[in-house]
């Protein structure tokens, strides 16, 4: 019954990005293309190489392990656009990274999932099997084409558009949060079993990538606001699409796979808010 909310939940989410985007956000990779690139280098090929070591170093059974790969390997979640304004980041930017790396997942997702599941072992330890055709379909029907609806609903709409997107804005987080929920209660003991190491490993996850978008930024002397938004982006991917891929029938249909997920929105958050909380303390 779970994945009868996920998905629309997912789809939802997808729409309200849309409402957010404008093709100045896809002509950002033509004026700023060093902070675009930095940002996509540390969510699309940083985070994963990061969560596979940390995945290796902890041991972690199968399906968790899956499910470790698949958040890493997801793009930056829509709440990433509120975080990086609160913390006076580059919004711009943050809408450009979440916008493209959406897209780019579409396809880098699928091909490093499968490499994952086929060449580590993980499906004969777990019995796991992973339909990358299915697993496309299943992200076309609910990431592109909503996103692709939101910027058309938003061209042709512009005032219904920003309406809907500020009601959209304001229940986005809840969503996230009755999802983690709903999946509580339904692996509430499994989730308990295995908090220690997943919430350990995890919390690692984030902190690494925190300091490696960190790290890039200054490295290719990156501006203030721009540093602030790559930490906020490539420590924050969108915990709804990794459920959503683990709990569909059409996907891997298994519930543990999402509990990685699930443990990961709630320290995702709470890092981020106590980095937003670092950057209001006076220096």
């Amino acid at each position: 019954m779970s994945v009868f909310i996920v998905l629309p939940i997912l789809t939802l989410l997808m729409f309200e990005l849309g409402l957010t985007l404008q093709p100045a956000d896809f002509r950002l990779f033509l004026t700023r293309p060093r902070p675009l690139l930095v940002g996509l280098a540390g969510q699309l090929v940083c985070l994963p190489l990061v969560a596979w070591l940390l995945s290796s170093c902890f041991s972690l059974p199968a399906v968790f392990a899956v499910g470790f790969m698949l958040i890493a390997c997801c793009p930056g979640g829509s709440s990433s656009n509120v975080f990086s304004l609160l913390a006076k980041g580059d919004v711009a930017l943050s809408v450009s990274l979440t916008a493209f790396s959406s897209l780019i997942t579409l396809f880098t997702l699928p091909l490093i999932m499968q490499w994952v599941v086929s060449s580590s072992g993980l499906a004969q330890q777990a019995e796991i099997s992973l339909p990358v055709g299915k697993l496309l379909v299943q992200n076309l029907l609910t990431m592109l084409l909503p996103i692709v609806a939101g910027i058309l609903f938003r061209r042709y709409s512009p005032q219904r558009a920003e309406r809907i997107e500020k009601v959209l804005k304001r229940i986005a987080f809840p969503c996230l949060i009755l999802l983690a929920v709903v999946f509580f209660i339904q692996e509430h003991e499994a989730i308990l079993n295995h908090f220690g190491e997943l919430g350990l490993a995890l919390f690692l996850l984030i902190m690494t990538c925190i300091l490696l978008g960190s790290g890039l930024s200054r490295l290719f002397r990156l501006k203030g606001a721009e540093r602030r938004t790559i930490v906020i982006e490539v420590g924050m991917q969108n915990a709804a699409q990794a459920i959503a891929l683990a709990s569909s029938p059409f996907v891997f249909n298994n519930a543990q796979i999402a509990i990685p997920a699930i443990i990961y929105a709630l320290l995702m958050n709470v890092v981020l808010l106590g980095y937003l909380k670092t950057l209001s303390a006076p220096h």
